[in-house]
């Protein structure tokens, strides 16, 4: 059976830094941009015989902002990885652009070289809004962005927009919705704002500036209910999309699939092995030409770990988990673990499809509880079958970590 890797790009260089960003990214660092492409395809050169034994089928560009690194730059890096490696021609290509950074002479140059999906940083349709989280386009910007990507023959568009921003309404979250589904994208990726220490938007934090958790999840359920509606059904936690216009790339995260990251902050995982790249620019070409470490983490994931994370992600998507496929990672007793998703069902946070367990949109508003509590029934599950592993094996093991009463309003701590 052929191998397939996702390769990811991280463009760390931004126009400005929007108010909620947590990602590395620099702005005013554009000097550094020619000597960071050098560092970039020398990685790439160097790392060919680990990505001998693969094909590339999906391959993204992320940031920062791609389109402010410029479509040269990124056909280069795109050649290169087709000279280095053996890149599928139906391989997904994605480009992650801001609208206020799109010109009709890049999207062509993009798309001649076979890019052949952009993802559009829009966040809002409420121009205050845009200019109070720091975005320095408009949304009539946004809308000329995606006309022009249309014209130019792009037929995978994905737009991204946040809920829960400072001031935004309810109704404020459906205007934005409405005008954003009327350019008829292919795909919408929607995020709940997440307050990151050290970013310049926590000065808002816990003040009624903000929406509360109530209101973000009116706007979650409205908007999963909104999207199904016209035609993009969710298959992920935060995304939707036309049927057969899933992101290949991100699915690739939540299902454990094989990728390899390149770039200062940049994450992999191949063959069970997570490590990533300093966070630091300078230090990462640096390292590349002076071969300095630039290693920043390094994991061998085990046969739990593995279970863990494919609960964790699995759970994250409409397609779920399955006894079967657990067993397969980790062969270890599934019945705490189903018997859990059982009285999730009756409360209605689970669904049950033929052999597999997921969320549905009420459930997907306490994952990080109802996902928490399923890591429990694991660890309990493995002490049962291998009871070394309790400091006192006459101590009862703990009841099933299930509370009586539990509800959304009162969800289980």
């Amino acid at each position: 059976m052929e191998r397939m890797l996702g390769v990811y790009i991280h463009i760390p260089f931004c126009a400005s830094k929007c108010s909620y960003c947590d990602f590395y990214s620099l702005a005013g660092q554009e000097s550094k941009m020619e000597k960071y492409q050098s560092a970039l395809i020398k990685h790439i050169e160097e790392t060919a015989p680990q990505m001998e034994p693969y094909y590339i089928d999906t391959l993204y560009f992320g940031g920062g902002t791609p389109s402010f690194y410029g479509a040269k730059y990124i056909c280069e890096i795109f050649n290169t990885l087709k000279r280095t490696a053996k890149v599928l021609k139906s391989a997904e290509v994605t480009v992650e652009m801001n609208p206020d950074t799109v010109t009709t002479d890049e999207l062509r140059m993009l798309k001649n070289e076979g890019i052949n999906r952009i993802s559009f940083g829009v966040q809002s349709a409420n121009d205050d809004i845009l200019k109070l989280i720091g975005r320095r386009h408009s949304f009539k910007q946004a809308e000329q962005a995606v006309r022009l990507a249309k014209a130019e023959g792009f037929d995978n568009i994905s737009l991204d927009l946040i809920y829960g921003l400072p001031s935004q309404t309810k109704n404020d979250w459906a205007d934005t919705l409405s005008k954003c589904i009327a350019l008829r994208p292919q795909h919408f990726s929607c995020y709940g704002l997440k307050i990151e220490d050290g970013t310049p938007i926590c000065k808002y934090r816990g003040s009624a500036f903000l929406p509360d958790d109530d209101d973000q999840a009116d706007m979650y359920l409205y908007m999963t209910d909104i999207l199904e509606h016209y035609g993009y059904p969710q298959y992920e936690i935060s995304n939707y999309s036309l049927p057969g216009k899933e992101s290949k790339h991100n699915l690739k995260y939540w299902r454990l699939d094989n990728y390899m990251g390149f770039g200062p902050g940049a994450h992999s995982f191949v063959e069970g092995v997570r490590y990533s790249f300093v966070p630091d620019l300078d230090r990462y070409i640096e390292g590349i030409f002076g071969n300095r470490d630039i290693l920043d983490e390094y994991e061998e994931t085990n046969k739990l770990g593995r279970a863990t994370e494919y609960i964790m992600l699995g759970m994250r998507t409409i397609r779920g988990i399955s006894r079967e496929e657990y067993n397969t990672v980790y062969r270890s007793n599934f019945d705490k673990i189903e018997y859990l998703l059982s009285e999730y069902e009756k409360k209605g946070w689970t669904r049950h499809s033929g052999k597999r367990w997921s969320f549905t949109s009420s459930g997907f508003l306490l994952s990080n509880i109802l996902i928490g509590t399923l890591l429990e029934a694991q660890s309990q599950a493995k002490m049962n079958a291998n009871p070394w592993m309790i400091e006192n094996p006459n101590e009862p093991l703990p009841e099933d970590p299930i509370l009586e009463g539990a509800s959304e309003e009162n969800p289980p701590e």
